[in-house]
């Protein structure tokens, strides 16, 4: 049971594991403790077979503003520093981006930089309609993190994605749906329950089949048709030895909805 001071809130629903940014006074600013803790969280709902589909959101009223520029001003990191909480914010999104467990970004307000590229790390991203989404890493001379460079650019086309990090301008949730940024956008009450239910539905799933989905589509755009079609017969073959394999043919016939295990 997590703490309510703790950086990082940890809730269960059934299969599905919520996890929230807790540093609503700070509109959920990324600090090197929230990026450490939800770097070992992500780790525990990847590792746990009863977990089946992971949310993100944040407390109060924003998702996630990114770096806190505050503590940044009170002085530059040391290069010790500095590398530890790069190479954390980059585990945490690596996790998103490819754990075995489906991940839907909660975006319950404003995103930005930092915030932006978690929501952009996860497979589906519900935004309020009214939250302000922005890069602004060029614009403070720093640069963006989290895989942007290609999380941003397979959803929105190379031109886009330049337009977006390289001027760094606002946009809203509904503009991000509209452009592909973000799967879907609904008033800001509605952001988490859309989620959740989203969540519910890919917990329902063939966990083995969906993690190998997740696995091959992301990096489909860069291999060849025959490595794709290699990597796919590979899944086909051990998912054809599985038990959920089995209980989905035996469902279908007895018209009943299957239970699936992940084994």
């Amino acid at each position: 049971m997590a703490d309510s001071a703790d950086p990082v809130l940890v809730r269960r629903e059934g299969p599905v594991l919520l996890l929230t940014l807790n540093r609503p006074d700070r509109l959920n600013a990324v600090s090197l403790p929230m990026y450490e803790m939800l770097s070992a969280r992500l780790a525990d709902g990847a590792d746990d077979p009863s977990v089946r589909c992971i949310v993100l959101t944040g407390a109060g009223r924003a998702f996630c503003v990114g770096a806190d520029l505050k503590s940044h001003g009170e002085g530059p990191p040391s290069g010790d520093e500095r590398r530890r909480y790069v190479r954390t914010a980059q585990r945490v999104n690596y996790r998103i981006q490819s754990g075995p467990k489906p991940v839907v970004a909660a975006v319950n307000g404003h995103a930005i930089g930092g915030g932006l590229e978690i929501a952009l790390s996860s497979d589906f991203m519900i935004v309020a309609e009214d939250a302000k989404l922005r890069f602004p890493e060029i614009s403070l001379g720093t640069f963006v993190g989290g895989g942007t460079v290609y999380t941003l650019a397979e959803r929105v086309g190379t031109l886009k994605a330049r337009e977006l990090i390289y001027l760094g301008d606002f946009f809203l949730g509904r503009e991000a749906a509209d452009m592909g940024v973000a799967y879907r956008a609904v008033p800001a009450d509605e952001a988490l329950p859309a989620a959740m239910d989203l969540a519910r539905r890919l917990a329902e799933k063939a966990p083995i089949p969906l993690a190998w989905a997740k696995r091959l589509i992301g990096p489909a755009g860069s291999m060849t048709r025959q490595k794709a079609l290699r990597l796919e017969a590979r899944a086909l073959e051990r998912i054809f030895g599985t038990r959920d394999w089995q209980e989905g043919v035996e469902a279908y016939h007895e018209k009943r909805p299957p239970r699936y295990r992940g084994e």
